[in-house]
């Protein structure tokens, strides 16, 4: 029995030495790995750091400048007149087509006019009765005028005739009166053009029942002239009085220059005028209305279009003003990208005032010899270096060059 445990002593000693030597092995194989690893990393060169990014940068430097305000506008024809019949009939006819050009006392509708031609007729017969009643009653007074004078007729007698007499008169008065009304009536039936201008669309057909001064028929538009209304803000209009030291008159030969443009953004070859300032403030939306007049040879302009106005508003001979993509906005404030005295880049928060064409002007956060980042600023974090690029610096504008109307 001894023997017997030995051996199994001696087996189970054996089976542990070969585990540990596998469990030796093991080790020393993870920690070769792991040592090769580090030795292979020590031997890689760490990557390059990105090179610094390009902008193109701008020194601020003060110059003259006129800054300009713009309003939105609309187009009106100067005359504009709705077309509704003065008597009531069936439309028989439609002259011009719609969209034609008009002349004044140019015929544009029918009516049917058989009714209205009976009704003169009527009424000349009316008229033709009345007048013959009415001379009976002259010859009658005549007669009766002689026999007074010797007493052949009683005073009562001689007052009744002279009451037929005046009443025939009155007749024939009224039947005249009748005649005229029947005769504009059936005038009234030819519809004519009172002004040079557009015929819109028509809003009856023909056959259609047009009731007297109900119906609209058409509308014609005079546009060889046309309105350019606009708005302007109690503290525009006092800035605006300020510059020019009196209050606008729509009659002074010195108003502000104004420069119409379409919706396309081209400018319209004409110089708008001013036209009319109202006198009243609209206290509902604290401005004034402006209307402004414009030639329209061509008719490139319809009533109803919208339209940009543009005002020269202030000339400072001292502006700081930048290109507007140079300027950022964040949670509605300004800022732009500025180079430190060690070249890197910087924000720094900024006022802003009136725009310029493509420019904007810095009221305040710049100074003169300010290096301001224009273009590359997408990637741009605080204090990183950059590699800056000189803008070309912007050709001076004079005042009186920017403030010139087209």
């Amino acid at each position: 029995m001894s023997a017997r445990c030995d051996r199994t002593a001696v087996a189970g000693r054996t089976e542990l030495r070969g585990v540990g030597l596998q469990l030796r092995r093991a080790i020393v194989a993870t920690v070769g790995a792991i040592a090769l690893t580090q030795l292979l990393a020590c031997g890689k060169r760490a990557p390059p750091s990105p090179p610094p990014p390009q902008v193109s940068t701008l020194t601020v430097a003060p110059r003259p400048a006129v800054f300009t305000t713009d309003y939105v506008a609309t187009t009106e024809a100067v005359n504009t007149v709705e077309i509704r019949p003065r008597v009531t009939g069936v439309l028989e006819k439609q002259l011009p087509i719609e969209g034609e050009h008009v002349k004044p006392g140019e015929l544009l509708f029918i009516i049917d006019p058989q009714p209205y031609i009976a009704a003169l007729a009527q009424a000349k017969a009316t008229l033709a009765q009345s007048q013959a009643t009415f001379n009976q009653a002259q010859r009658d007074l005549v007669r009766a005028k002689s026999l007074a004078q010797i007493d052949a007729v009683s005073q009562q007698e001689l007052d009744s005739t002279i009451a037929r007499e005046r009443a025939g008169q009155a007749s024939v008065d009224a039947g005249r009166a009748e005649v005229k009304t029947a005769e504009l009536n059936l005038g009234y039936t030819r519809i004519t053009s009172p002004i040079d201008g557009v015929m819109g669309r028509a809003d009856m057909r023909l056959g259609s029942l047009a009731t007297a001064n109900t119906s609209l028929l058409t509308t014609l538009y005079q546009t060889d002239r046309m309105f350019v209304n606009l708005s302007i803000s109690e503290a525009r209009l006092l800035a605006l009085q300020r510059q020019f030291g009196r209050a606008l008159n729509q009659n002074s030969a010195t108003a502000p220059p104004f420069r119409l443009f379409l919706v396309d953004g081209s400018e319209y070859a004409y110089p708008p005028k001013l036209n009319f300032i109202d006198p009243a403030v609209d206290t509902r939306t604290g401005t004034l209305a402006v209307r402004l007049e414009v030639p329209n040879p061509q008719r490139l302009l319809h009533a109803g279009q919208f339209a940009r106005v543009q005002v020269a508003a202030v000339q400072d001979p001292h502006a700081i003003v930048l290109p507007q993509r140079a300027i950022q906005e964040l949670q509605g404030k300004n800022y732009v990208w500025i180079l430190d005295s060690a070249g890197k880049a910087q924000q720094r928060d900024v006022r802003m005032g009136l725009r310029s064409g493509e420019d904007w002007q810095v009221e305040q956060g710049l100074k003169a010899g300010d290096v301001v980042i224009v273009d590359g600023v997408q990637r741009l974090r605080p204090g990183m270096a950059v590699k800056a690029t000189p803008l070309a610096a912007p050709a001076t504008q004079t005042p009186s060059m920017a403030g010139s109307g087209p």
